[in-house]
């Protein structure tokens, strides 16, 4: 499966965004999606992952209560909203996939991941 994540964009702080991962050559049935994020100068961290076929998801502390991620069946899309956008919440978003699988832990590793999107650029102004 290849992926492509879309909806990056400028922000001031406070505000919202909507980014999403589309896939493309398949899709997500039987895998997770996870989304991580890297700033510049600093290690990929784990954000959020949805489950396909469950719909389980799981957050890192540091988004929760603020961001959302969904998936569209009819769109093959996985979404993550974004909801009171900090300045370091400043990144580039990538999503990545995976064979479902329910731990958490092994969700929240990018090194547990197969499938790599290209990112996109999220930008929060203060």
């Amino acid at each position: 499966v290849q992926l492509q994540a879309s909806g990056g964009g400028l922000v001031q702080a406070g505000g919202s965004l909507r980014i999403s991962c589309a896939a493309s050559e398949g899709t997500f049935s039987n895998y997770a999606v996870g989304w991580f994020r890297q700033a510049p100068g600093k290690e990929r961290e784990f954000v959020a992952s949805i489950d396909w076929s469950s719909g389980t998801t799981y957050y890192a502390d540091s988004v929760k209560s603020r961001f959302t991620v969904s998936r569209d069946n009819a769109k093959n899309m996985v979404s993550l909203q974004m909801n009171r956008l900090e300045p370091e919440d400043t990144a580039v978003y990538l999503c990545a996939a995976r064979e479902s699988i329910s731990f958490r832990w092994v969700l929240a590793s990018a090194r547990h991941y197969d499938y790599w999107g290209q990112g996109t650029l999220v930008t929060v102004s203060s």
